[in-house]
């Protein structure tokens, strides 16, 4: 018998769907930047691969915890191409701010439900994306700086390793 209540088990299955599927998108993605010699920007993506698992398994380990029953998700075709860097990096910004306002909703939930566990449980994710969003932004940010020609390009791939995230300002992060 589950501690949760309908609400909040729907939710946090829908996140785990939504982390499958990203883990799937960046592995993809990964394979797309490899195939055109980006070799940092594809060893971010396969990193950010393994992270998104481990998110979804981390909430698949919450439901088991509290006496619910995880759903294994069916997940769509991840994109395989890409017109250029920037593109995969924008989609990769576009995914987080997705995830971001998925967390978000979820938060909501546990606060209409009353649900202070599983609210604490969610912070750890809100804090994640604050990481997440703020190098997928600089990445794309990059683009914007140095432009687009093939120059750039290998300069930007270059610089992908360093972006990092200083949580020691807002708490945040790992």
């Amino acid at each position: 018998m589950s501690t949760l209540s309908n609400e909040t088990i729907i939710s946090l299955n829908q996140q785990i769907k939504i982390e499958s599927q990203a883990s799937s998108n960046y592995l993809a993605a990964a394979a797309w930047c490899n195939s055109k010699g980006y070799d940092n920007s594809a060893d971010f993506f396969f990193k950010q691969a393994d992270e998104e698992r481990a998110h979804m398994l981390k909430i698949f380990h919450y439901l088991c915890d509290m006496g619910a029953t995880p759903t294994i998700p069916a997940l769509e075709q991840a994109r395989d191409s890409y017109e250029s860097l920037r593109d995969v990096f924008e989609m990769a910004l576009n995914a987080e701010e997705m995830v971001s306002e998925a967390i978000n909703n979820i938060v909501n939930t546990c606060r209409k439900q009353n649900d202070h566990r599983t609210e604490n449980f969610m912070q750890w994710f809100v804090n994640e994306q604050i990481e997440e969003e703020f190098i997928t932004r600089r990445a794309v940010e990059l683009f914007d700086l140095m432009g687009d020609d093939k120059l750039a390009i290998f300069m930007i791939d270059e610089r992908i390793p360093k972006i990092t995230y200083n949580a020691i300002n807002t708490g945040g992060g790992e």
